[in-house]
């Protein structure tokens, strides 16, 4: 961007992730669980849910890649991302429409028509998405992202979840989960119109002819990253055979943990790494630093998204509360997870900046494995709550440094077929918590009923664990000066 920065370009320019993030924060952690939970009954919600985030995740995670190369080949007088931005946001609609008609359905019908519609939605979500994450890398200079990408991470997250929590939450405990759509249609259809005052130009230079390599390689990573998730989950589900064997409680604990830690751990380090190389062919090698990155994001947003998702289900059985008695909770939760996300975004962006992304990566790591032994120790809703609030403020830490390092280390000619790719950690953190972990949370919810709470402890604690992984990864990227 060649004119001087005005306070409304900080704005503009990240206002959409408002609009995305809203809708994600009432679909995955709030309209889903729930929705699932109604057709397919207390022992197999875990497992189901697993199932539709993984294949909704996957499509994601392929579709805004590809969505990513388009806007990058863009040369429409409107610019290469806003196109993309406006139309993605009035397909949406129709699909949150159906996904609100399908909270009329019941049974097996009822969960293969919100499946369908659930993967729709990533199609066409994940074009504007795409092209959205690639505004920063095209207009901000790399010395003023930091602060940029401090606002995006409070647009991303924390202003979303207070609102869901004030709003979305509160309608969908008292049961109005139509109401409670509505609301994030509202926020997605208003912070698109904003978003399209970004002071964009066109792609003047014509692209070159396209390379259809690029797509090919697309499909295969994605198709790569799926069979590795589903070799995996099925590997801990036919773990369950020699955990019906073990009578000890504390024990069948610590082996189904043990396993299902290292098949999350084997899909973030393996998928990644097989799947980029599918992806950037040599490229990846010439570029390892940015690899590590996407392993280290993936490995801390496994645990930070899957916790968000699983709450109503972890508050249900921690805490003894039914069905819809457990939204009011979980967006109580949120608003304060929330709110230290807005402020630790904040000075995250100011602290990167000054000591270096790295180290405020590796900072949120550690703090966010302490909030989930807070959490998860003691049965009451106020150690949950003080739990949250440590989660909370490494994430907004990570989000906003772990992002403006993302954007150094991508070529800026190609931001958007890299940063698309490094939805491999936005996506296959759902897919990997989600579809490997719900099942270890049902078979102790159906072994144990007297302590239905008891698998999703333990999930959260494996969750922990990822979070000092992400750490650990943290040390192969090296930080471009």
């Amino acid at each position: 961007m060649k004119q001087s920065f005005r306070w409304y370009d900080y704005v503009t320019t990240n206002i959409y992730f408002l609009g995305l993030s809203t809708l994600s924060q009432t679909l995955s952690p709030l309209v889903y669980p729930l929705l699932v939970q109604q057709f397919v009954g207390e022992g197999a919600k875990g497992t189901f849910f697993g199932t539709l985030r993984l294949w909704s995740l996957m499509v994601a995670l392929l579709a805004q890649a590809f969505w990513g190369i388009l806007s990058d080949r863009t040369t429409l007088r409107w610019g290469r991302r806003r196109p993309y931005i406006f139309g993605g946001t009035w397909i949406d609609l129709v699909f949150i429409a159906l996904i609100g008609f399908s909270s009329g359905l019941s049974g097996w019908t009822g969960f293969w028509f919100l499946f369908a519609i659930a993967i729709l939605l990533q199609i066409s979500a994940n074009a504007a998405q795409a092209a959205q994450q690639a505004v920063i890398p095209d207009l901000v200079p790399e010395d003023q992202r930091g602060r940029f990408s401090a606002i995006k991470a409070v647009f991303e997250v924390p202003l979303p979840v207070i609102l869901v929590a004030f709003t979305v939450g509160k309608m969908v405990a008292a049961g109005n989960m139509v109401g409670a759509i509505l609301v994030a249609v509202g926020v997605l259809v208003a912070s698109m119109i904003l978003a399209m005052f970004i002071r964009e130009e066109p792609l003047t230079a014509k692209p070159p002819p396209l390379d259809w390599q690029p797509f090919a390689r697309l499909v295969v990573m994605t198709a790569l990253f799926t069979l590795i998730i589903l070799a995996l989950g099925e590997g801990v589900k036919a773990s369950s055979v020699a955990l019906d064997a073990i009578r000890d409680t504390t024990t069948a604990l610590l082996v189904a943990g043990s396993v299902g830690l290292a098949a999350m751990a084997v899909a973030v380090g393996l998928g990644v790494w097989l799947s980029v190389r599918v992806s950037l062919g040599d490229a990846a090698r010439a570029n390892p630093s940015f690899v590590w990155w996407i392993i280290n994001r993936l490995a801390f947003l496994v645990g930070a998204i899957n916790l968000s998702t699983f709450i109503v289900f972890f508050l249900q059985g921690r805490l003894g509360l039914v069905k819809d008695q457990a939204a009011g909770p979980a967006a109580n939760l949120l608003l304060v997870v929330g709110v230290l996300i807005l402020i630790f975004a904040l000075a995250g962006g100011w602290l990167s900046d000054r000591i270096g992304h790295r180290r405020v990566v590796a900072i949120a790591g550690v703090t966010a494995a302490i909030g989930v032994v807070i959490a998860i120790a003691i049965p009451s809703l106020l150690a949950i709550n003080i739990g949250g609030a440590f989660i909370g403020a490494a994430t907004g830490m990570f989000y906003t440094a772990n992002w403006a390092l993302g954007t150094k280390l991508a070529p800026p000619a190609e931001a958007g077929r890299y940063l698309g790719i490094s939805n491999l950690a936005g996506a296959g953190a759902g897919a990997v918590g989600a579809y490997i972990g719900g099942p270890i949370a049902d078979y102790f919810t159906v072994r144990f009923p007297a302590t239905p709470g008891l698998g999703y402890v333990l999930l959260f604690a494996i969750y922990g664990v990822l979070f000092l992984l992400s750490v650990a990864a943290l040390a192969r990227v090296k930080e471009k000066m």
